[in-house]
């Protein structure tokens, strides 16, 4: 964990240059052991900056639609979710996408194990290490927002403005610029604060390797 974070997150004397993948995904449902999923977005940052010209998106063909009440969630209608990418070919392509890069994401658990069912569906292993913003900011942010606060609440918290709620892409995009934050707090406190709160904080639960 400790060599982990100190190449990722650098320290108060050298700042991080990692590449991360912020992933997001919408699912026919909430359980993610069971569901579908329908779409894939992936921003990459480099060196904590956002980078335009790398990001991912896929909406995955279905071999049915999803339910009404789960079309008004994310808006992928009946027709679109027919006429998707195939699925084989659409994980293929976001893995080959975040490559060995640790990816991001908010309730990084969800997505990991939705991504890593359909990943070994297509033939595919997941096997990149998953930081979840969700447990990270409180810990970097104490009294900023409530500890389970959601999303859209961390993201009014730094005023990131997200018109795209529930868009895979958007979302990515939006929680990229909370790992940008995440990012700069951690390298304002020196690596070894950040390891030491993470610890005391217990909020350090990495998935992966």
């Amino acid at each position: 964990m400790t060599a982990w974070l100190r190449e990722r997150f650098g320290s108060g004397r050298r700042p991080a240059a990692s590449r991360w993948v912020v992933i997001d995904c919408e699912t026919s449902g909430l359980d993610p052991q069971r569901d579908s999923l329908i779409s894939l977005g992936a921003v990459a940052v480099l060196d904590g900056r956002i980078s335009p010209s790398e990001a991912f998106s896929a909406t995955l063909r279905q071999a049915r639609p999803s339910g009404r009440d789960n079309i008004l969630v994310h808006g992928i209608g009946g027709e679109r979710q027919v006429a998707g990418e195939e699925p084989s070919a659409a994980l293929s392509a976001l893995l080959d996408f975040a490559a060995d890069s640790p990816r991001a994401a908010w309730r990084a658990a969800f997505d990991r194990t939705v991504i890593a069912r359909a990943a070994g569906a297509a033939g595919r292993t997941e096997r990149g290490l998953w930081l979840d913003l969700a447990e990270l900011m409180p810990v970097l942010f104490p009294g900023r927002a409530p500890a389970e606060a959601t999303l859209d609440r961390w993201l009014e918290a730094f005023s990131v403005a997200h018109r795209a709620r529930h868009d895979a892409l958007g979302d990515a995009y939006a929680t990229a610029q909370l790992l940008q934050v995440a990012l700069r707090e951690a390298g304002r406190q020196g690596f070894a604060t950040v390891g030491a709160v993470l610890r005391a904080a217990r909020a350090s639960r990495w998935t992966g390797r």
